[in-house]
């Protein structure tokens, strides 16, 4: 299966993908900051990212904006997981750079579905 690094502040989200991705059998890696995320992103070249939007310090959006600016990790597949669910908020996820976007709340189904997606 995939390496999906998952890029979230909040233990319990982290703990939630962790779960629900290993289900999955993929391979989990975590980062708790936008900072640490791209270091490991650029170290280990992960399948996919799954990147919180809303973090202190360097949010998600500033992450991947790094990550698509670095040829290393540009065509790097990104979802987007934000509790960010106003109206025009996909689109500025997406107009950043994220492949998908999935808002907070989810339903495990739903996060299985786009991960399969994104990784087909």
């Amino acid at each position: 299966m995939a390496t999906i690094l998952v890029v979230e502040d909040n233990l319990q989200n982290v703990k939630l993908a962790r779960l629900v991705l290993e289900r999955e059998r993929h391979t989990v890696l975590e980062a708790h900051d936008g900072e640490t995320g791209i270091a490991l992103a650029r170290e280990v070249l992960p399948d996919l990212v799954l990147m919180d939007v809303q973090m202190p310090g360097m949010d998600g959006l500033a992450a991947v904006r790094a990550l698509r600016a670095d040829p290393a990790t540009a065509g790097m597949k990104v979802l987007a997981l934000t509790a960010l669910a106003m109206k025009g908020d996909a689109e500025r996820v997406l107009a950043a750079g994220c492949d998908a976007y999935l808002a907070k709340p989810f339903q495990y189904r739903e996060l299985i579905g786009v991960v399969a997606r994104l990784l087909s």
